[in-house]
């Protein structure tokens, strides 16, 4: 492969965190989960619960739908990784989990302000976001042939860093054309293009469909530029991969450096998981916040991120991904300590003046920090991981990777959802998040920074 072709194959690989990074920032975080809680909140009132248990039972629900994609996505990544092994071809998969996220996004459309079509936007948003992450298995896969293994640091900061930088300009083309204030017009005072009706919120309803557009426009760079360059191909279908797997699986025994790291990265992203998708809904039950002003919030953290990203992936480069990960680790524990102790009338048991702007001022600076800690975590993560990748199998290992991230998905979302109904408190229902980052950086103790080659090799022969 020339330079130049190999050059437009790694381009073409980060176009996949362009396109797909609005799943993320738009859905998850910053605008459909928090519409999502909101107007699931304003049914339960209207059902006659007080506002602080609809507040509760609003992230319950959003916390159900976040737990069971988690299983779908946790249980099925393996086996996923295993297949394109034995097939010896990944894009077929990455087309098909692509349509996936396409249908997903745009069926969130049909989110009716009323409350009255709750569970038909948990379904639509769970099938967009098993297709976005069973893709993400398959694109991650292709980073250890992208370049030597000691740029796959700064290679793997940049695609998060460019992902986040898609995510920015798409929320903002949200906030600036879409999504509508209390008076009907959007940020800029324009009012909603298309004929969109603004009393049946149909300007931030049209998240989904620009998210679907969005992502299938940006990934024809990746499908023009990007060619498999895995394994050979081995046959034997479902049997071939179950055998696969199994032996991966079996030879976690021998490997100890990947299966604490797996642990403890299956905890440690799951709580971060559990940051994104409780951010936005966090701010708009504790905080009382516009979804105008969760997406300004956004803005803040998508900036952050993709700085952080970038700027992680140069010090990985030069101190490896290890330091970096606990690092961030710290950083995230500290902020899930300040979330758990502030609302807008006291802040670590200190009590605050009425209309303090106090706790908007504090929540900002934790937006800064989840975005740009988050993103540096990601970025070496999967650097880390590479370095406890088998050559032979990188989809399957990656497979594993995705099974650490999302096995336990369900657990953060789970948690944070059993506390919240035993405390009938939005603010502490966060509080386990806490937990699963620290066991997660007592589990990184036992994990070599430089990877564990010789034991994959002895393993293989």
């Amino acid at each position: 492969m020339t330079g130049r072709a190999a050059r437009r194959r790694i381009w073409g690989w980060y176009f996949f965190d362009w396109a797909s990074q609005p799943y993320h920032t738009l859905l998850v975080t910053f605008v459909f989960g928090p519409f999502f809680a909101s107007i699931a909140a304003a049914h339960f009132i209207g059902t006659g619960m007080g506002e602080t248990a609809a507040d509760a039972r609003a992230q319950s629900l959003w916390s159900l739908g976040l737990t069971v994609t988690g299983l779908i996505i946790g249980f099925g990544a393996p086996l996923m990784g295993a297949l394109a092994d034995t097939a010896g071809r990944r894009l077929p998969w990455i087309a098909a989990f692509s349509a996936m996220y396409v249908l997903g996004a745009a069926g969130i459309w049909w989110t009716l302000p009323d409350g009255s079509t709750l569970w038909w936007a948990l379904f639509a948003f769970g099938i967009g976001f098993v297709g976005a992450e069973y893709a993400l298995i398959f694109i991650n896969s292709q980073l250890p042939s992208l370049a030597p293994a000691e740029d796959t640091g700064a290679i793997s900061g940049a695609g998060f860093a460019f992902g986040y930088l898609g995510g920015l300009i798409s929320l903002i083309v949200m906030l600036a054309f879409f999504m509508e204030g209390a008076d009907g017009r959007t940020i800029l005072g324009l009012a909603l293009p298309f004929g969109l009706d603004a009393g049946a919120r149909e300007g931030t309803r049209m998240v989904g469909p620009f998210a679907a557009l969005w992502y299938a426009v940006f990934m024809i760079p990746y499908f023009l530029w990007v060619r498999d360059l895995g394994p050979p191909r081995r046959g034997g279908g479902l049997k071939g991969a179950l055998r696969l797997l199994k032996k991966t699986v079996l030879g976690l025994g021998r490997r100890r450096s990947l299966a604490a790291y797996l642990g403890s990265s299956m905890l440690y992203r799951d709580a971060l998981n559990g940051l994104y998708g409780f951010g936005g809904t966090y701010a708009a039950l504790v905080l009382d916040w516009s979804i105008t002003s969760v997406g300004l919030f956004g803005i803040t953290g998508v900036i952050s991120a993709a700085i952080f990203s970038w700027v992680g992936g140069r010090v990985d480069r030069a101190l490896g991904p290890r330091p970096v990960i606990v690092a961030a680790i710290w950083g995230l524990i500290a902020v899930c300590v300040t979330v758990v102790g502030m609302d807008r009338t006291q802040l670590f048991g200190v009590p605050l003046a009425p209309g303090s702007a106090l706790p908007d001022a504090v929540f900002f600076g934790c937006g800064v920090l989840i975005g740009g800690l988050g993103g540096t975590l990601q970025a070496a993560s999967r650097t880390l991981m590479v370095r406890h990748t088998d050559p032979a199998a990188p989809t399957e290992s990656f497979g594993l990777y995705g099974l650490s991230g999302r096995a336990t998905a369900f657990v953060a979302p789970a948690l944070v959802g059993a506390v919240t109904l035993t405390t009938g408190s939005a603010r502490i229902g966060v509080a386990p998040l806490i937990v699963l980052f620290l066991v997660g950086l007592v589990l990184l103790r036992w994990v070599k920074a430089e990877g564990d080659e010789e034991t994959w090799s002895a393993t293989s022969d």
